[in-house]
Parts: structure tokens; sequence; C-alpha cells
């Protein structure tokens, strides 16, 4: 079976039995083990489930408590690790967005290209090291730019960083909150986000 046919299944027997649904996928299973013990989801901040965007839960619960387990996590729902739901739960998110699913800034190449990385970059079932670890590493450089975005929500302290524009104008964006990463995700036109910000809040899920 071709790996995103694998990950459509998966995607669908997450809904009723979550275990198994991760287990069929070798590739998830092993990365968030291997994840959960070199303590990689301890650079990430904290998100809910609830999509601002869609005002509903991008993953179901017996879903959002599995993978959180399977990564040595306590959570109470609906907020959670970053890490363990914007880039493994996703995957496995069937909830439709304006912008389409959420697992397709891994699935496809805008984001990655964005990131100044090849075709591919972000493949969940390939590449060296797991998902969360490349992610982490190409967020983590994005954030370090001195032209970053820095705002301060209620005592918290927040930074919105933006890379350099592709021809066709897509840009990666990557967000954290009190140094932890949130999210990162591929923007059309970072002159129309810019120009939306409004005032400073928490923003894209995180909590």
């Amino acid at each position: 079976m071709h790996p995103l046919d694998a990950l459509d299944a998966a995607a669908h027997l997450a809904a009723t039995d979550p275990a198994a649904a991760i287990s069929s996928l070798p590739w998830l299973s092993a990365s968030l083990a291997d994840d959960a013990a070199a303590g990689r989801f301890a650079r990430w901040g904290r998100s809910s489930v609830i999509d601002e965007n869609v005002g509903a839960a991008v993953l179901p619960r017996p879903l959002f408590d599995e993978l959180h387990a399977r990564a040595g996590l306590e959570a109470a729902w609906p907020v959670g690790n970053a890490g363990v739901l914007h880039v493994y739960g996703y995957l496995l998110s069937t909830t439709p967005t304006p912008y389409g699913l959420k697992r397709e800034r891994w699935l496809t190449d805008d984001l990655a290209l964005a990131c100044g990385l090849s075709r591919g970059a972000f493949s969940p079932w390939a590449g060296s090291g797991t998902l969360l670890s490349r992610v982490t590493v190409a967020a983590a450089s994005l954030l370090s730019r001195p032209d970053a975005i820095d705002e301060s929500v209620e005592g918290r302290s927040t930074r919105i960083a933006l890379g350099d524009a592709l021809p066709d104008g897509t840009t990666a964006l990557a967000y954290a909150v009190d140094g932890l990463i949130v999210t990162t995700f591929p923007v059309a036109d970072a002159a129309v986000l810019r120009s939306g910000l409004g005032a400073p809040r928490l923003r894209w899920n995180a909590v």
C-alpha cells in the first residue's frame, strides 16, 4: 500500500481505534517513541486542539489521548503539546479547514521549499530523523531571524518569524510562545498576514 493510502486508512480508523491506527503506521509509532525518548517534545509549547478557524476539535479525544500517551506526556483535553498535535496529530486529522486539511503542510512541498529545504524534506515516512526532529530544526531556524516580530501578551512573550518569500510569494511562518515552538506553516502572502495581525494576542491555537 502506498504510504499516503495507508495514512488515509489510519486517519479514518483513528476515529474509532486510535491505538490500532497509530500502530498501523510503523514510522509513526516509531517516531513518537524516538521523540519521547530523546525529549524532543520539550521544545514545543501548548496548543488547543480546538481550531480557531473552524471552532471545533480537529482530532477526536481518544486520538488526542493516545498520541500523548505514546509521547509519554500528560495532557488535559483540549490542551496538549503543540508538537504532538501540530506535527503528528495533524497527519491524522480529517477535519476540513478554510486552508484545507492540516496535514497538507507535511505532505506538500510548499513549506519545505519556503524553509529553504529540498522537496520531500518534511515527508513523514522518509528522510533522516523523525518528522518532529526535522520540523523542530526548521522552525527554530526561522525563529532565530533578527526580523522576527516580538509581542507581549499578558506578560508572555511571543515571536512570529517569516522567512524569505519564494518567487510565487509563499513564505514560511514559525510561531513561538515563551520561547517554545507552537507551529509552522506556509503563508501565501506575508504582507497580507502582517497587515492583518492586529493587536497582540495568542495566535494559531496557542494556549
